[in-house]
């Protein structure tokens, strides 16, 4: 006796991993995801579409087709040869990356790592009730593990760094990384580091809001400008009321120049001016030499062509006068 499955459409569905959904759909683009999809039908029925054809089939461009394969390469999602296209085993992928190689420790090692594991476990259970509603996938778990041990982060910086990504972008790794990068850059490892970090950029957030409102910008900050204004607060240590005094100078010009400000503000870092005082007294030293240094231009008498005077012997002056009375 044969047995035959019924493959009718009606019948039949096309799964999803979970593994997808969990890894991969934050990151995938609606084409991709589309294209996806459609090639996970193929697949399971065993048929065969050139790009030109899946177009048709789905109503896409068939550049953005092939640039959707490409995307899906690029995740390590589909893996193409010279023959054809071949969709990656997501779960048996990410098995491959949680497996791990047990080793021997010695037993001071093994205490050490098991209070730990302790937290790490207490601060990754934490992660996946609040984030992932307890279905966080497992490559999840290695990939925090790492990020701890490349970062130097505590646990309790780990969970403050998916806090702060989950609240502005999401939970896209490449993000996640991105601040982990930028955290590390700046020294955090401890949660006094985090706070210390805090604290410092509201001061930045609270002096360019006042700088924004002082030149009464329409607009946000360029990046470029950004930077300059982290300059002025991290780099050079002022507070607004310094930086006030140059703004002051661009009263009345249409388009405060940044250059400028940041021209100035890095003269008197330069010199060791760090207190409004001692700011206040270098302007006005600089002040008065200049207008003596003017005062000094007016007074002297301007000649002709800019050519020296020619001086005579008093011989022959004596000489000039005989020739006139004759």
């Amino acid at each position: 006796m044969f047995y035959e499955a019924n493959n009718s459409v009606l019948y039949s569905d096309t799964l999803i991993p979970d593994v997808f959904i969990s890894e991969y759909l934050p990151s995938v683009e609606g084409d991709s995801l589309k294209v996806y999809v459609y090639l996970l039908y193929l697949s399971k029925h065993n048929k065969a579409a050139t790009p030109w054809e899946m177009s048709r089939k789905i109503n896409m461009d068939v550049e953005k087709v092939k640039e959707a394969l490409e995307i899906l390469e690029n995740y390590g999602i589909v893996e193409k040869n010279e023959k054809k296209t071949v969709l990656v085993d997501l779960k048996e992928k990410e098995i491959k990356k949680i497996y791990r190689l047990k080793t021997t420790s010695m037993p001071g090692e093994a205490m050490e790592n098991n209070a730990k594991n302790k937290k790490r476990n207490e601060t990754i259970y934490a992660i996946n009730e609040k984030f992932f509603q307890g279905l966080m996938s497992p490559s999840w778990y290695t990939d925090i593990d790492a990020w701890i041990e490349r970062y130097k982060f505590d646990e309790d910086v780990m969970y403050t760094l998916l806090q702060h990504c989950y609240d502005h972008k999401g939970l896209a790794k490449h993000y996640i990384e991105k601040v982990a990068e930028s955290w590390y850059s700046k020294g955090i490892k401890t949660s006094l580091d985090l706070d210390t970090y805090y604290m410092e950029s509201q001061k930045i957030r609270d002096i360019r809001n006042k700088i924004v409102k002082k030149l009464k910008f329409n607009r946000m900050l360029t990046e470029y400008e950004e930077d300059m204004v982290e300059k002025w607060c991290s780099g050079f240590n002022y507070d607004f009321d310094i930086i006030e005094i140059v703004l002051k100078r661009t009263t009345g010009k249409t388009s405060p120049n940044f250059n400028y400000i940041h021209a100035v503000l890095t003269d008197w870092n330069s010199r060791g001016l760090k207190t409004k005082e001692e700011i206040l007294q270098y302007s006005t030293n600089h002040f008065s030499k200049e207008n003596n240094e003017k005062a000094k231009v007016d007074t002297k008498v301007p000649q002709y062509a800019n050519f020296e005077q020619r001086e005579y012997e008093e011989d022959e002056y004596e000489k000039f006068y005989a020739n006139v009375n004759k």
